[in-house]
């Protein structure tokens, strides 16, 4: 690895390291690492536990249990300059144990993990953001045999990459990543490299896997509730060609919980949701840039008391800093999967719907033209010294 000196234009080798000359230690700091920030490993990923040993007539313990975007676990053990001969039959283990672990018995694990390091934290609320506010009671966590396990470590055995490649070859989700701590002067460096599978042919291996797995076991429940939300989403939509909102003239019914209409503003959609236990209507800010997403939130936010005048009630703010979108909504209880409260529903989603189109369209139309100018300023020092 490599430091490039933008002003020498040139380049200063970093010195590979081992993290036992440099002090550090497995749990103390390669976990704590991971733990706190997952991505690393290449995915979004939502941390529920650390030394997990909530397994019956054994003592033994994980290094971190996580929950991936699909709600499958996820078992990452840790290792610092070897990865050990052992660590693949560990691995297993710990993963037959976890499959056994009920929503609700994860959703108590993940609550034991925020009270002991997010005092005030809600399970449910956390987990509904994880996965993209979804529903609570439609979060399928621990799907079948679905679990998955990632190594960390500086060097890997040929006995532990041997078997890692095997068990891919039977659908075993497994991931090795080589960590490498690096220095250049005081300063000092960590680089995160999946080795296996390799990342090109990754996806490719679990797309097949996870076709068959789909094949295999379509689930029923899940059947059910997307010819629900298909069949609501038809009555609306029907509903909603009568009414004086236009935005979804060319939607098209599907199955999924929300759908979404262009308010001219790239990037943030208008979306009505239909849940379980509830209706939303909201503006989905959510374009590739965090830094425009929260531009564009804090100018509508400064609109606040016009906003919601126009609106005609008190909407929910939700700037979400740890997040790269924001969404600015508001909600209604309802028994969405019970037919008899669709109509009442419908028309209440077309009409505020249709209420928060007309008080933020203009506002966010403003804010938006005010970031492409600021962006126009910041590139033209640049066309200047061309």
């Amino acid at each position: 690895m490599y430091l490039i000196d933008k002003n020498s234009n040139a380049v200063s080798m970093l010195a590979a390291r081992s993290f036992s000359e440099l002090g550090f230690r497995e749990r103390e700091h390669l976990q704590e690492w991971i733990a706190k920030e997952p991505s690393a490993l290449g995915e979004d990923l939502l941390i529920i536990q650390k030394e997990f040993n909530g397994f019956d007539e054994t003592r033994e313990r994980l290094d971190l249990l996580a929950l991936d975007k699909k709600g499958n676990l996820v078992v990452i053990e840790n290792k610092l300059d070897d990865s050990g001969r052992d660590v693949v039959w560990q691995a297993l283990k710990y993963a037959s144990y976890c499959s056994n672990l009920s929503k609700t018995q994860i959703v108590e694990v993940y609550q034991n993990y925020l009270d002991r390091y997010e005092s005030g934290a809600e399970a449910r609320e956390k987990l509904s953001e994880f996965f993209d506010h979804l529903d609570f009671e439609e979060l399928v966590l621990n799907p079948g045999n679905q679990q998955r396990i990632i190594f960390v470590a500086a060097n890997f055995r040929r006995e532990v990459t041997s078997t890692a490649l095997w068990l891919l070859s039977h659908q075993i989700r497994i991931q090795c990543f080589k960590a490498t701590p690096y220095s250049l002067g005081e300063q000092l460096f960590l680089n995160i490299d999946q080795i296996i599978p390799v990342k090109e042919a990754e996806d490719y291996m679990v797309g097949i896997a996870e076709k068959e797995q789909e094949e295999k076991n379509t689930q029923g429940e899940l059947q059910k509730r997307h010819h629900l939300r298909l069949a609501y989403w038809e009555e609306y939509l029907n509903a909603v060609k009568e009414s004086q909102c236009n935005l979804f003239n060319n939607v098209n019914p599907t199955g999924a919980h929300w759908i979404s209409a262009g308010s001219g503003c790239s990037g943030a959609p208008y979306q009505c949701l239909f849940m379980k236990n509830g209706a939303k209507v909201q503006l989905n800010i959510s374009r590739g840039s965090q830094e425009e997403n929260k531009f564009l939130f804090d100018a509508l936010q400064e609109q606040k008391a016009d906003i919601e005048s126009t609106f005609g009630d008190t909407l929910s703010w939700n700037r979400m800093d740890d997040k790269k979108a924001s969404i600015i909504l508001f909600e209604k209880d309802y028994d969405g999967y019970n037919k008899a409260s669709w109509p009442e529903m419908v028309q209440w989603m077309i009409q505020h719907i249709h209420q928060l189109e007309k008080s933020i369209s203009q506002p966010l139309k403003n804010s938006n033209q005010k970031l492409k100018t600021l962006a126009s300023l910041s590139e033209q020092p640049n066309k200047d010294q061309n």
